[in-house]
């Protein structure tokens, strides 16, 4: 099994280190423009290996030919989003890189499965499909896992819970229009509304909407890249362990809820083919409605990109 990740800023540098860690793949290649930068990350994370007791080559480069035969590609490359910078700000120059990256990336492995994290995430997630040529089930976007990471912290921290007992679904765009789906969400089982009032899951709700920017707030300069690194890592074990696992991600839909020709964040089975079933939910027709709100919100900075 061998692993890529574009990009050797702090979230692909710790997306490649988790991976490593969790003895994911024989080999992992950290590429990127900036000479030394990958290399020096690299041979830091590989001489950590004896330590951690895992035998997994880790290599940098600025090479794409060193990626060649790559069964998954983890894009992680683009500017970082900065205090006051929405995500359409971001949109033109990531598009061009993303654009370029992917280009490089599937030319050397035509038959590996592509995970974008880069931002604006469904729209990366699309530039990366369009421009790989890719089957739908072979491209898809780290967002849901994330903002469901970020919805699950806040309901341990206001309940004063485990995390590991709390399940939630994110569905929709990464950004402000993101749906949570409260009563799909769940401590133990139990509904969270039987154990919340609608006012606090509102407040935990817009935090969540608004998970991103309270770090980025935080850091000044930068983004978060914790999260988003164990987010993606777990989508990549999934695949690569096949593991079956239902997970909300950024979606190629053809006609599944009711949407079409959109990449946008929906619960999908995980598999060693990539995304092997869009698992369709009942919606309410506030939550339908919310979710072709954040679709047609996607749909719009789609247009903008020239593909």
């Amino acid at each position: 099994m061998k692993v890529t990740v574009i990009g050797a800023g702090n979230v692909g540098a710790t997306t490649a280190h988790i991976l490593a860690n969790k003895e994911l793949a024989n080999e992992i290649v950290l590429v990127d423009i900036v000479e030394g930068i990958p290399q020096g990350k690299a041979l830091d994370m590989y001489e950590a290996t004896p330590v951690e007791r895992t035998d997994t080559r880790v290599i940098g480069t600025n090479n794409y030919e060193d990626t060649k035969n790559s069964d998954i590609i983890i894009i992680t490359a683009g500017l970082p989003r900065k205090p006051g910078m929405s995500r359409d700000d971001l949109l033109a120059k990531n598009a061009d890189i993303v654009k370029s990256v992917t280009e490089q990336a599937v030319a050397q492995s035509p038959n590996s499965i592509l995970i974008v994290v880069s931002n604006p995430l469904d729209v990366m997630t699309y530039v990366a499909y369009k421009t790989s040529g890719f089957e739908k089930n072979r491209v898809m976007g780290m967002a849901g896992v994330l903002d469901s990471a970020r919805f699950r912290t806040f309901i341990a921290m206001e309940l004063n819970v485990s995390v590991e007992d709390i399940s939630a679904f994110v569905l929709g765009g990464h950004g402000d229009s993101m749906v949570p789906l409260p009563r799909y969400s769940t401590v133990a089982g139990i509904p969270l509304p039987d154990l919340m009032d609608k006012e606090t899951i509102d407040r935990l709700v817009q935090r969540t909407r608004d998970g991103g920017i309270e770090i980025v707030n935080y850091l000044k300069a930068g983004s978060a890249y914790y999260a988003p690194a164990s987010s993606s890592v777990e989508m990549a074990e999934a695949i690569i362990k096949d593991k079956k696992r239902i997970l909300p991600c950024a979606a190629w839909l053809e006609g599944e809820y009711n949407l079409n020709d959109v990449m946008v964040g929906v619960p999908v089975k995980l598999g060693k083919n990539g995304i092997e079933e869009i698992v369709q939910i009942k919606l309410n027709p506030d939550e339908q409605e919310a979710l072709n709100k954040s679709a047609s919100g996607v749909k719009g900075m789609m247009e903008k990109v020239n593909l």
